[in-house]
């Protein structure tokens, strides 16, 4: 077996004779140098995992042997030993992407802490994440079995996106016991909606905070202590996806309410999202407002009365505030919201919906090249990091946290990874979506999917008298018999939403502000 080699250059290494022998000892084979021009010279010659560097050598100092090394191998981790406390040289130090920064005298432990975090972090994190989800498995699958509430559901969730971020840092093998256990729960959970989910129409005091909810119970009690709010709803945008953002929004904002609310049924932009800015369900709308409901079958688009329905929102609570309403679908208009944000100062509510995460969903169900880039959840996830990071989002964040004032960040819905097919027979009026379907004369399996024959139970218009829905959970999409095999294969494995899970329905609601 291979031993970790180890560089140490120091012009007093034979009074260092003893931590050599322990290294030894430990396993490690241990190469010295009495001076930074040898050190270079054999790093020239051989690798090594980790090199020590005494800042204080004659000749070259440990700093400008640092600088030399890295242009032979940049990656090779490398500890500074010195003598000096000095505060410009720790910033040299750490400026130039040490590793470790070391005062003399060590001992033993400070060297073997500094292997282990350096050369052997990821073997230990491995094992230790390995081993605490190991025994987590058991706990969490008791808590699927006994979840009986919404928010047992919530805790589940959670704790499925926890394991399943921090098992995707390490390689572990322990994917696939993963994906059956959120399999188990989405199937568990899939069973407490159908039971459930009519009820909260009739009892509304006892539902969980659904989507026609947001308004009145987040944003209005912001603007009624005068405020001034920024709601930014990322269309399509999942739990763990808010997971792997926090961090960089964690640098902007201070997180006052951190947590998730239900997506109504289907979760989808055109009954979701008109939802929460109506603060009505569809149903409703459609009564209230016929000439902002667009139906299913109608060829204009669904989402394009949102500021109308903000506005009969706001009348229908008598709050007389200002607002401003903005769609951004490429960067080069986010740019230029970003140029009229002081403008925008002047309202009390600035509601933003950023579309690129639904974009990115549909491209990759429309690209082959996009399906190889997020071939996973954990590619989905990193370009969801690399589309905050380096698209005008980011910087849209960063000129509202400059605002001061409240933000208001969530989504209309999520998404979920579809596998496995499942048939249905419609007329040419039923809609297209794989996750939901809404028509008359409707043929499928019973079994297989929620059925609800009188949607006005649960807050939806019918476009015929006999129309019905139905949704599908767990990782199902719906396929017609027609062309099934090439339908299938185009679609599998896409993501997609309208449908029953914890990924579409458990969504992030979090309520900042500037630090």
């Amino acid at each position: 077996m291979r031993k970790d080699r180890i560089l140490w250059a120091d012009d007093e290494i034979d009074l260092l004779r003893a931590y050599v022998l322990f290294l030894e000892e430990k396993g490690y084979e241990v190469v010295t140098a009495t001076n930074g021009k040898d050190a270079v010279e054999l790093c020239q010659k051989e690798s090594f995992d980790i090199i020590f560097l005494d800042e204080n050598m004659p000749g070259l100092s440990g700093l400008e042997t640092l600088a030399l090394i890295k242009d032979i191998d940049a990656n090779v981790p490398m500890v500074m030993i010195t003598k000096s406390e000095e505060e410009n040289i720790m910033n040299m130090a750490i400026g130039n992407k040490i590793a470790d920064y070391l005062t003399k005298p060590v001992n033993p432990s400070q060297i073997l802490l500094t292997l282990k975090k350096n050369i052997h972090k990821k073997e230990i994190v491995t094992e230790h994440t390995t081993t605490s989800y190991r025994t987590e498995f058991g706990k969490i699958g008791m808590q699927i079995n006994d979840s009986l509430t919404y928010d047992d559901w919530v805790e589940v969730y959670k704790k499925l996106v926890y394991w399943e971020l921090e098992l995707a840092e390490t390689d572990n093998g322990m994917d696939e016991m993963l994906r059956m256990q959120k399999t188990e729960a989405n199937n568990t959970f899939n069973k407490f909606v159908k039971r459930n989910y009519q009820s909260w129409f009739e009892k509304p005091e006892n539902r969980p905070l659904l989507s026609p909810d947001i308004f009145k119970t987040k944003v209005f009690p912001l603007l009624d202590k005068g405020e001034k709010v920024f709601f930014i709803l990322v269309d399509n945008f999942r739990y763990d996806q808010w997971k792997v953002i926090r961090e960089m929004m964690s640098e902007l904002f201070t997180f006052t309410d951190e947590g998730l609310y239900c997506a109504m049924l289907p979760t989808a932009t055109q009954y979701a999202r008109n939802a929460i800015f109506s603060g009505l369900l569809p149903l409703q709308i459609q009564q209230m407002f016929p000439e902002l409901w667009v139906d299913e079958d109608e060829d204009e688009g669904k989402n394009q009365n949102e500021k109308d329905l903000i506005e009969t929102q706001l009348k229908r609570y008598r709050k007389n505030y200002s607002f401003s309403y903005h769609k951004i679908n490429e960067s080069a208009f986010c740019e230029k919201v970003i140029d009229q944000l002081p403008r925008f100062e002047q309202n009390q509510l600035n509601v933003i919906v950023l579309n690129f995460i639904d974009m990115l969903s549909h491209a990759r169900t429309e690209s082959k090249m996009m399906r190889e880039l997020a071939n996973d959840e954990q590619a989905y996830r990193s370009l969801t990091v690399s589309w905050f990071k380096h698209s005008p989002t980011y910087e849209l964040m960063k000129a509202i946290a400059k605002r001061k004032c409240k933000v208001i960040f969530t989504t209309d819905h999520g998404t979920i990874r579809v596998d496995n097919p499942i048939k249905v027979i419609g007329d040419k009026n039923t809609n297209v979506n794989l996750r939901y379907k809404v028509g008359k004369n409707l043929s499928y399996n019973k079994k297989e999917v929620f059925e609800v024959m009188q949607p006005a139970k649960i807050g939806l218009p019918s476009p015929n008298v006999s129309s019905a829905y139905i949704f599908a959970g767990n990782d199902d999409f719906f396929a017609y018999p027609n062309n099934y095999n090439h339908y299938v294969s185009y679609y599998k494995n896409t993501f997609q939403h309208g449908g029953i899970s914890l990924e579409e329905m458990l969504i992030p609601l979090v309520v900042m502000e500037p630090k």
